[in-house]
């Protein structure tokens, strides 16, 4: 069994989920749950519009409500949430633009985040492996 991904919020997003209904967040946390144990929820689609299925959506509907929890699992260490919304779009299931534009700009900013995550890793790692030597006393 793989090790367990942390989560990481980008923004709002776990503030913005947390004004869902408590049924909503309980299914999101189920659905990240699986995510981070290296799953893919039944419940979770790749999100239209970037490229693939790194960036993935877990959809949600509550009391003729539709909420929207968007996640990417580019990084094989982490899961990056990266918006958390209520869809109230009039042209059937396509994300509102503004919501489309504050993903992008997350996903950048996760990635900004990735890299210096990584940083301190590979620096932590020379710190093991190739420790300063010691002053010799002479």
């Amino acid at each position: 069994m793989s090790e367990e991904k942390a989560v990481v919020w980008v923004g709002s997003s776990k503030r913005d989920l947390l004004k869902f209904p408590n049924e909503v967040v309980d299914e999101v946390g189920y659905a990240l749950d699986t995510v981070q144990r290296g799953g893919k929820p039944k419940n979770a689609k790749p999100l239209l519009g970037f490229g693939g299925a790194n960036v993935l959506e877990v959809v949600e509907d509550f009391d003729t409500d539709t909420y929207r929890a968007v996640y990417t699992v580019r990084f094989a260490e982490k899961v990056y949430v990266l918006h958390c919304f209520q869809k109230k779009s009039t042209h059937g299931s396509k994300t509102p633009q503004h919501d489309t534009q504050l993903i992008k700009q997350r996903l950048k900013a996760a990635e900004e985040i990735h890299k210096e995550w990584i940083k301190t890793q590979e620096g932590a790692h020379r710190r093991r492996i190739d420790p300063a030597p010691e002053k010799r006393k002479e």
